[in-house]
């Protein structure tokens, strides 16, 4: 366990906050709020300027498009977002016939396509939990022109997509199996292959969110874990960081050099005991990281 100085750097207070995003390019990080009313979060460490805007549908994932504009995976597919119009213009619809399912975890690869996680949606209209009754989850690549396929079947909860350094190895979690699974990963013809388990520790929560550091360690953000665990490249757990909020969801290395960690954190299920715990639990918390990160790639599309 590594006890670093980890911060509130926004207290937004999210009822389920993901997504962590940081953009190089506006040194500002994105991260947002799934269950209606949904939210989409920007800010700027800098100044410390905090913007939000309301969506109308879950969001749950996002990409930096190299026109300066945002991909977002929503309830019912991906669209196409720009912070200046305000609207969410809808590109593709790679579950179409899965209406019981709503998008999850996503992340761009090197290659500019991105990867689109879903799951039996588990959130009512305000907020309320659903049952997941069967692993109808997906893992879909999505082109830039728009056209798509299914990679991975049979998830029940899309979490962690992330990728080695070299890009040879694709790591996917299913959290309710509590596994992280790796996988072969060919860059040019984004085909996976050859499935075995990365880590099925289960004594640090659910694996939820991940990113893959500078020198192939994999972060991954433990829901009813109250951390982030660094897993070296073999599977081996290395060490935690203490989150002040039991359950963590996503991170993303920033700053101009990446050797920031953000995590995002949710309130959903708090009870009365753990809210007075940790009051800023659903905040978004950053500590400095002792290993850099990677830049996140865009979509290209």
């Amino acid at each position: 366990m590594k006890n670093l100085d980890v911060r509130c750097a926004a207290d937004s207070r999210d009822d389920l906050g993901e997504g962590a995003m940081w953009c190089p390019a506006e040194q500002v990080l994105y991260w947002l709020n799934i269950p209606m009313p949904s939210r989409l979060h920007r800010h700027d460490p800098a100044t410390g300027r905090h913007e939000s805007w309301a969506m109308p549908e879950m969001i749950t994932a996002l990409a930096k498009r190299r026109d300066g504009t945002l991909l977002i995976a929503s309830h019912h597919g991906l669209n196409r977002f720009d912070p200046r119009e305000g609207r969410l213009i809808r590109v593709a619809v790679p579950e179409a016939d899965k209406p019981e399912n709503r998008s999850n975890d996503g992340a761009p690869d090197a290659q500019g396509r991105f990867w689109m996680g879903t799951m039996m949606n588990n959130l009512g209209p305000s907020g309320e939990d659903l049952p997941i009754a069967a692993a109808t989850g997906a893992l879909w690549c999505v082109n830039p022109d728009f056209t798509f396929h299914k990679a991975i079947d049979g998830i029940m909860i899309t979490n962690g997509v992330a990728w080695s350094p070299d890009q040879r190895t694709l790591y996917v979690a299913d959290s309710a199996a509590q596994v992280i699974y790796a996988y072969d990963f060919d860059p040019a013809s984004a085909t996976v292959s050859n499935r075995r388990v990365f880590s099925d520790d289960k004594s640090l929560g659910y694996p939820d969110g991940a990113a893959v550091d500078s020198e192939g360690g994999l972060w991954s953000a433990r829901w009813e874990g109250q951390c982030v665990a660094r897993f070296r490249p073999d599977g081996r757990l290395d060490f935690t960081v203490p989150i002040p909020a039991p359950r963590v969801t996503s991170i993303a290395f920033g700053g101009r050099d990446f050797r920031t960690a953000y995590v995002t954190t949710a309130r959903h299920g708090a009870s009365a005991g753990e809210l007075a715990r940790f009051p800023r639990q659903g905040s978004l918390f950053a500590f400095d990281s002792p290993i850099a990160g990677l830049p996140r790639p865009q979509f290209a599309g």
